[in-house]
This record gives structure tokens, C-alpha cells and sequence, in this order.
């Protein structure tokens, strides 16, 4: 850290709370990150110049007197990033501002397949920012259903692309890349259901399964950006070769496609809309959504092996990982609550004897379907409210 970044660190500590504390106050800031008052009137002030803080006065209750109280908050005209989630079927898009809110959301199904074409249209997107909000656009968050590293898709079975240049999304601003799974994860840690969990295991299914484990809030990525590849673990049948080139993935027993196997019926073109309107999801459903008691008594018994594949899995990785917490997205919690049974037992009889008698809480995830948007949006924020990150933003010119 140069002496520049430096005099940012406690700005950035600032800028970190009031993400975390939406509708904090000073007194309140200052209390937990133990300032002295006089250093937290300085800095917010010299943050509200820059462009990267603002208080406004707080709701006022009915009757209440005296000189009203503020609340920290993002400027109106600091820094924002875009966050993008690369799916098999659509991206999806967010404007993320300082305080985590994700704005001007879209949703873009792809045209074409190729990974030229998609990318062209994310780019479209990311100019189309641009020019809505110049330099105030310090980034853009990928998030990518498959294994990425050093700027590259090196992989993704559920998109077909191998070997992916994704550095023309964003032209000459910033990109920073995550597995769509792991960055649900981390913003179940950071915000989500599984806060204050020292070590979390989160796992993702919508075509196949992937996941992460997250430490304090933050993933462990592997050397190479592939760890948390849950759906390549050979808990399934050895006699099924995967997209992926491996036998016996996980992928193809926890899906639309394990499904429609043991159903009889061809592979669907869509895994997740197949799995999600057996399950009597519909169109989409979130975390908690009130959900059918169970699937058509004809699917049944197909359903009941899909989610016992997914429970006994889970178990395995909790011997594995040793996590305080689990936690479900994507379609996992529809299909758990569509056979629950199933997945308990299985879950439990995964599990070493150690764990069995207090095994960890599997939660839904909080997030449900935003997930990687909303992880894609923590990644981007950690970057564009660091030291170096505000040191340059400091450089910039006021606008007139």
C-alpha cells in the first residue's frame, strides 16, 4: 500500500460500514469502527466532498421534536459499477451503487449461443452505462455460470464455451470475474442467510450443481478459480459421461436432465425450466415462496431420487468441509420442499457419525435467484471501495 492509498484506509473501513448498515447514523459508525468522534466528523466530511458519502436527516416519527437525526448513506453522484450474470439461457444485469442497491436491473435472453454474440450484447449493455454515467463507472462485475481464471471462461458445461476471451465485455474499464455459485455464496455470507457463520457451504443448482465454501465472508477459489466445481464430484453414475469430459458427475443426478432421465423422456432443452415446472415452480420462484405440497404423483418417485442425489451430496461435503451452516439457491430448495423426506434421509445417512448427532442447518438461501447478481454486486464493491480504488477516484475532477 503506497503512503497515497494509505490515508484511504479508514475511509474505505467507512465506506465498508455503511454498506453493511443501511440507514446507520454517525454516532452509530463511529461507535463500532471505535473512532474518535473528531477523526468521524472529519472523515465523513472529506467523504462527502469527494462525492462518496452523503447524509440525509432520517424519517421523522409522528411528533417527534428537536433537531432531526442523519443517516449515512451513498452520494447521489459517486461511483457506481455493473454487475452482469452470465447465464445458460439470459444475462442480467444491474447499476450498483455505493451502498450495495442494485438499479436498472434488465434481463437479456440470448439471441444466439456463440459466445461472440453474447458477449457483444453484454458489451452493448456496458457501453450503453457509459455513456448514461461516464467516470463514475469505476468497474464491471461478471458473474459466469463456469470455472474462470485470468480474465477467461475455461470452462463451462452448461454453456458449451471453453477457452472464452471475457475481456471484451468491458473494454478499458476494470473487469473482475466470478463463478455465478460462488458469488451466491458470498452474498449469502455477507448479507444472506448465512451471516456471522465463520465457515459456510453454499450450493447452487440450476443446470447441474456448484457452490462454494466461504470463510468470514470471503470464497475459497482455488489456484485456479475452479474449487467450489461441487457438480464434477463422481457422486453419481460412473456409466454417464458429463458434458465436462469426467464420469459419474454430480451434475447429471441433481437436474432437469436426472429428472427426465428417470422419467423416461428425452433430455430437455432447457434443464431448469423442465426441473422448476415439475416441481410446480412456474416461472420463477424465490426462497420461501409458498410452493405445491409435493410434485404430480406420477414424477413422484423420479423426484424423490433427484433430491435424495442432492441431500446425500450435501452430506458428503459437510464431512468434507465442516461448515457451520448450509445453504440452498437456484432450484434446490424447490426441490427439497417437494420431497422432503428423501433429501433429510439422505442427508443425514452422508453424514460421519461425528456430525450426525448436531448436524448443520440446511437454509434456503435469502437471495434465491439474485444471488450471483447480488455476489457479482459484493465483488465489485470490495474492489471500487479499496484504498487504491479511492485514491484514484480522488484524482478525478469534480463535475461543474
Amino acid at each position: 500500500m503506497t503512503a497515497g492509498e494509505a490515508r484511504w484506509h479508514t475511509a474505505a473501513q467507512i465506506l465498508t460500514w455503511v454498506r453493511a448498515h443501511p440507514g446507520g447514523t454517525r454516532a452509530e459508525l463511529t461507535q463500532d469502527l471505535r473512532l474518535n468522534s473528531g477523526l468521524a466528523t472529519e472523515i465523513t466530511a472529506r467523504l462527502r466532498a469527494m462525492r462518496l458519502l452523503e447524509e440525509t436527516p432520517a424519517p421523522r416519527a409522528t411528533g417527534q421534536r428537536g433537531r432531526p437525526t442523519t443517516v449515512l448513506g451513498a452520494h447521489p453522484e459517486g461511483p457506481v459499477l455493473l454487475a452482469v450474470d452470465l447465464r445458460t439461457a439470459e444475462w442480467r444485469s444491474a447499476v450498483v451503487t455505493l451502498d450495495g442497491q442494485l438499479t436498472e436491473t434488465a434481463s437479456v435472453r440470448h439471441g444466439s449461443r456463440s459466445p461472440r454474440a453474447v458477449l457483444a450484447a453484454i458489451r452493448g449493455r456496458v457501453d450503453a452505462v457509459l455513456r448514461a454515467y461516464g467516470n463514475r463507472v469505476r468497474g464491471v462485475s461478471l458473474a459466469v455460470a463456469g470455472t474462470v481464471h485470468e480474465g477467461r471462461l475455461v470452462q463451462s458445461a452448461t454453456l458449451g464455451w471453453r477457452d472464452v476471451d471475457l475481456g471484451l465485455v468491458a473494454g478499458d474499464v476494470p473487469l473482475l470475474l466470478g463463478n455465478d455459485a460462488t458469488l451466491a455464496g458470498v452474498a449469502e455470507a455477507r448479507t444472506g442467510a448465512s451471516v456471522g457463520a465463520s465457515t459456510a457451504l453454499h450450493l447452487m443448482v440450476v443446470v447441474g450443481i456448484g457452490g462454494t465454501v466461504t470463510v468470514d465472508g470471503r470464497p475459497a477459489t482455488g489456484s485456479h478459480g475452479a474449487a467450489g466445481e461441487y457438480g464434477h464430484q463422481p457422486y453419481g453414475d460412473r456409466s454417464l459421461i458429463c458434458p465436462c469430459g469426467a464420469r459419474g458427475c454430480w451434475d447429471l443426478e441433481v437436474d432437469g436432465r436426472a429428472l427426465a432421465r428417470h422419467l423416461g423422456v428425452a433430455e430437455p432443452q432447457d434443464p431448469a425450466a423442465f426441473l422448476r415446472d415439475h416441481l410446480g415452480g412456474g416461472a420463477a420462484v424465490a426462497a420461501g415462496d409458498a410452493v405445491a405440497a409435493g410434485p404430480a404423483d406420477a414424477a413422484g418417485p423420479a423426484v424423490a431420487r433427484v433430491a435424495a442425489a442432492l441431500g446425500g451430496g450435501v452430506g458428503a461435503l459437510v464431512n468434507v468441509h465442516d461448515p457451520a451452516t448450509v445453504t440452498l439457491g437456484g432450484l434446490a430448495p424447490l426441490l427439497r420442499r417437494a420431497a422432503p423426506d428423501a433429501f433429510e434421509q439422505a442427508y443425514l445417512d452422508g453424514l460421519m457419525a461425528f456430525h450426525k448427532g448436531r448436524p448443520p442447518a440446511v437454509v434456503d438461501a435469502v437471495h434465491g435467484d439474485d444471488g450471483p447478481l447480488q455476489g457479482a454486486a459484493v465483488l465489485g464493491l470490495d474492489e471500487i471501495t479499496s484504498e487504491a480504488a479511492l485514491a484514484a477516484w480522488a484524482t478525478l475532477p469534480l463535475p461543474q
